[in-house]
């Protein structure tokens, strides 16, 4: 058993987790050779951490337990009506060695606000942070610390109650899983080609959009198929009236010749931890940052005219991207592409790793 000291802020005792270590972990050179060239999303750590959750038990039996697969019943309620979030976090390991997270409490604050729209329970963010803590605990040892290396880590959220019919499900089972990832683009960053999606939807008003959840990721995934058909990277979407929302997996920002920086923002918008740690150094540099509707005329004639100076892209896997091109069904838009957003980035990720000062307090260390 591991324990955690009780949490100053909450007064929660923390949970105590039953450690049962996998006897078929990778060998230190099977784990290397995986490190060495990782990609993103393809291996995964030895170990996962799952909590349960029940109407009458509340949060209960939190492990570490062997990686594998996990058992559900065919009536699980959420294989029959998707009732399930997620969130995206990395850990780092920075030049002594340690390992530390970003922001952690901003992801665990998130997943509350996607739970209480999926009528899931909320996990407190204390026990939340202990997930994290107790799998670098055992899997350490998989942070890898190559160039733009980092081991993604995935929470997730879902139903697991056997029974058919349309309400909360009264059991509910909470995971940590962890996969090595090198460097998101390879060959260095690259704008990236936009295609404007026009007939589908991410997510209406007073709908899902806000929530990390998989049904707002399944939408997306027919018209992102359509971008590869038109020769585009990434797919964006508009809301009813116009106004972009965001891409398939990344909030969008403008930034204007006066030096102000524009992001769209409604609730039909993820949130975006990264976004607002981009924002937030762009303050600290003297721009003047807004969160408003932008409709696509905005966009396309703003940069027609000059006004817009910069556009780009940014989330917890590619940190930031420029945007290069927006196409659609009968246009074409060069973007323009300047310094800013490469600047941020190098910026944010200098912090992440530890090469450069935490004015914010962002980091937390995860091995400690």
């Amino acid at each position: 058993m591991t324990t955690i000291d009780t949490d100053p802020d909450t007064g929660l005792d923390p949970l105590e987790f039953a450690v049962t270590r996998n006897l078929a972990a990778k060998s230190a050179a099977d784990r290397d050779a995986i490190l060495a060239n990782p990609g993103f999303g393809q291996s995964f750590t030895d170990h996962m951490v799952d909590i349960c959750w029940s109407v009458r038990g509340g949060w209960h039996r939190p492990r570490v337990s062997p990686y594998g697969p996990i058992s559900l019943d065919p009536a699980a309620a959420v294989l029959h009506y998707g009732q399930e979030i997620f969130e995206g976090i990395k850990a780092y390991r920075h030049a002594d060695g340690s390992v530390h997270t970003f922001r952690p409490d901003q992801n665990g604050r998130r997943l509350q606000r996607s739970a209480r729209r999926l009528a899931l329970p909320e996990l407190p963010v204390p026990y939340f942070l202990q997930s994290l803590r107790e799998l670098i605990a055992v899997d350490g040892a998989w942070v890898p610390s190559g160039d733009d290396q980092s081991l993604y880590l995935r929470p997730f959220m879902f139903a697991k109650e056997a029974f058919l019919g349309v309400r909360p499900a009264h059991k509910v089972a909470y995971y940590l899983i962890a996969s090595p990832a090198g460097a998101y683009f390879k060959g260095g960053v690259q704008p990236v080609s936009i295609w404007l999606s026009e007939d589908y939807s991410r997510a209406g008003k007073g709908g899902t959009g806000a929530a990390k959840t998989g049904g707002n990721y399944a939408a997306s995934l027919l018209p992102q198929s359509e971008a590869y058909e038109n020769e585009c990277d990434q797919v964006v979407f508009l809301d009813q009236d116009r106004n972009v929302e965001e891409l398939g997996g990344m909030n969008v920002v403008f930034v204007y010749k006066d030096g102000s920086i524009v992001t769209p923002q409604s609730d039909s918008i993820l949130e975006g931890i990264t976004r607002d740690s981009i924002l937030q150094l762009a303050r600290d540099r003297g721009h003047h940052v807004e969160g408003r509707n932008v409709s696509l005329d905005e966009w396309r004639q703003g940069v027609a005219s000059g006004d817009i100076v910069e556009v780009f892209a940014c989330g917890t896997a590619a940190v930031v991207t420029p945007i290069g091109v927006l196409k659609g069904r009968d246009f074409i838009d060069e973007q323009p592409t300047g310094t800013l957003a490469l600047e941020l980035r190098e910026e944010l990720t200098d912090i992440q790793y530890g090469r450069a000062e935490d004015k914010h307090g962002w980091l937390y260390r995860l091995d400690a």
